[in-house]
């Protein structure tokens, strides 16, 4: 396991790098230490041990209000015990965790924080529109108020022509929304999804993050757990992962690209043929069972490439470019695939 810099332990940038680049990596230390701003969610120094197992060790943490993060880790790693505890659902053994400067286990803090489960927690013995009335109920609306919140949902969702419909003849993408509408009624300031496109098709998916981008516009801070990583990549602006119990990167995609793997463009060719002579840069990868080379700029570094390998004899019968992705990053810092 590798660990790379996080938003309050981070390395001093490449001596090439721009003046915003070392303001971007230090925007959160240097921030706090003037201003000392109240943060949607914070962790500080937070344990959490089963016996003789250390799921949580020492969890530092800070999100912005309007924050999409996504919270990353191998299985083990100790997601499930990290967002029980951010939901208050699990005692800490030690450190602390705030709402908006409040702890999260004070019941009127909890009213600001929404959370959508993994496992479906809809009733599939009622319609649409029942599960929301109940969901609402549960979270303290009535009235007129409950009314409203029930009829945006529907429209929200998509499922206006559905809300008299009993959930359990839908698909898995549309209970999956009617899932997250139950979690969303009372307008959270901060929403904790576990896994909310698990099990759904591809369109589901995409309707799924469209419903999260609309909250987003308006304020809603969104905490996600998900083994896509293209959705965490695309979808989020922060990216958290985790292994062992412990924070071991945190920031965006192109950071954490520059700091862990590079952003070196990766060659990958098939040749036919017997090679002359060996070519800088050009090697052997015998997991891929392809040759490859590491590139920064295509347009002029790949023709000349290609031409040492017909000077030298060989053939290029396949060709694939590579960029750089979170997947490259999460096996490089935990050595593992995300389902392991």
């Amino acid at each position: 396991m590798k660990t790379i810099f996080t938003r309050k332990d981070a390395p001093l940038p490449r001596q090439d790098s721009a003046p915003s680049q070392l303001a971007s990596l230090t925007r959160e230390s240097s921030r706090s230490s003037i201003e000392q701003p109240e943060f949607a969610l914070e962790l500080r120094d937070v344990h959490r041990t089963f016996g003789k197992t250390h799921a949580l060790r020492g969890i530092n943490l800070t999100v912005d209000s309007g924050q999409k993060l996504a919270l990353l880790g191998p299985n083990g790693a100790g997601k499930t015990t990290l967002v029980r505890a951010i939901c208050g659902r699990l005692r800490i053994d030690q450190g602390e965790i705030k709402l908006f400067g409040q702890p999260v286990t004070n019941p009127s803090t909890l009213t600001r924080l929404g959370v959508v489960p993994q496992d479906l927690a809809i009733y599939s013995d009622l319609t649409t529109k029942e599960n929301l009335r109940a969901f609402g109920r549960l979270h303290g609306l009535s009235g007129r108020t409950l009314t409203e919140r029930v009829e945006w949902a529907l429209e929200w969702i998509g499922l206006e022509d559905r809300k008299d419909h009993l959930t359990k003849s839908f698909s898995g993408g549309m209970k999956r929304r009617v899932n997250i509408a139950c979690g969303v009624l009372h307008r959270p300031q901060v929403l904790v999804l576990d896994e909310p496109t698990v099990g759904v098709d591809p369109q589901s998916r995409h309707r799924i993050f469209e419903m999260l981008d609309e909250l987003s516009a308006h304020g809603t801070t969104i905490i996600l757990t998900t083994h896509h990583l293209d959705e965490a990549q695309s979808r989020c602006d922060r990216i958290v992962i985790i292994d062992d119990g412990q924070v071991i990167a945190d920031g965006g995609i192109a950071e954490l690209i520059e700091h862990t793997i590079g952003c070196e463009r990766q060659v990958r060719l098939r040749i036919e043929g017997f090679l002359t002579a060996s070519i800088p840069n050009l090697e052997w990868d015998p997991t891929l069972e392809l040759f490859v080379a590491e590139i920064n700029e295509p347009a002029e570094e790949l023709p000349q490439l290609l031409h040492r390998i017909r000077v030298c004899g060989g053939s290029v019968i396949d060709l694939e470019m590579h960029q750089p992705n979170l997947h490259d990053v999460f096996i490089y810092l935990t050595g593992r695939e995300l389902r392991e």
